[in-house]
């Protein structure tokens, strides 16, 4: 297993959750909900100095066959500027199938009703994503996902 601080990014229409790991790349927590739009480059790029960031794992949204949509393409894009901003940082796409559908589970059972819910969703989604991408490093020894080109 690498050492070294990685972010969790679960980027949204309205919001990006996102998480971070330990040093040691055994344990995802959530840091913050960032606002999509203006700004939001700039305030991640801000947390992963901030946390001495190693690698920044995006999720790529795909259909429950694989494949990807209208929505994977925006994430792609995304991913690409993220990866821009934050050289020399690896940015790498991993699947996020249902993330945010069991974290919104996890979340109602925890009894968290509605805006409340939807303020931490977000990063439970970011934290579900990072976790999966730690556990998938550690169990095969290679880095997870596929590796993002930085535009330009």
């Amino acid at each position: 297993m690498r050492h070294g601080v990685r972010l969790g990014i679960d980027p949204g229409d309205a919001r990006i959750g996102v998480a971070r790991s330990d040093p040691t790349g055994f344990l995802a927590t959530p840091v913050e909900t960032v606002r999509r739009g203006k700004g939001d480059l700039r305030r991640i790029a801000a947390i992963a100095s901030e946390e001495e960031a190693v690698e920044v794992v995006v999720g790529l949204p795909r259909s429950l066959a694989g494949g990807e949509g209208p929505a994977a393409v925006k994430v792609r894009e995304f991913a690409a500027r993220l990866a821009t901003r934050l050289a020399p940082v690896t940015v790498r796409l991993v699947d996020e199938r249902l993330t945010t559908v069991s974290a919104e589970a996890m979340l109602r059972d925890r009894g968290k009703k509605g805006q409340q819910r939807r303020a931490v969703v977000d990063q439970a989604a970011a934290v579900m994503i990072l976790q999966h991408a730690l556990d998938t490093e550690r169990a095969t020894g290679v880095p997870p996902g596929e590796l993002v080109e930085r535009d330009g």
